[in-house]
């Protein structure tokens, strides 16, 4: 939720490789220590992965953003490299 003191962006990926991408981006949520943003990431069900990211400020929530949805493509373009095509690319729904 966005307040004048947090800032709040949530994405969700449409993907059947979603707990696959879970797995492979969990061990980013402990490397957050010390950072001004924090994230989340959660299946919603078996075909859908949840990205919630917060900040204190505009700049920040930008900067985490940029760092996460990266993460997100490369999840998925090394799936593909690896040969699990589980019927094409993440998609962001919302």
């Amino acid at each position: 939720m966005t307040t004048p003191d947090r800032h709040e962006a949530v994405f969700r990926f449409s993907t059947p490789r979603a707990a696959a991408h879970l797995a492979a981006l969990e061990p980013e949520l402990a490397d957050e220590e010390g950072m001004r943003s924090s994230a989340s990431l959660r299946l919603i069900d078996t075909g859908t992965l949840e990205l919630v990211v917060t900040a204190p400020d505009i700049p920040s929530l930008r900067a985490a953003l940029n760092m996460w949805l990266r993460l997100v493509r490369v999840a998925d373009e090394t799936a593909d490299l690896a040969g699990e095509r589980g019927g094409g690319a993440s998609r962001a729904v919302e």
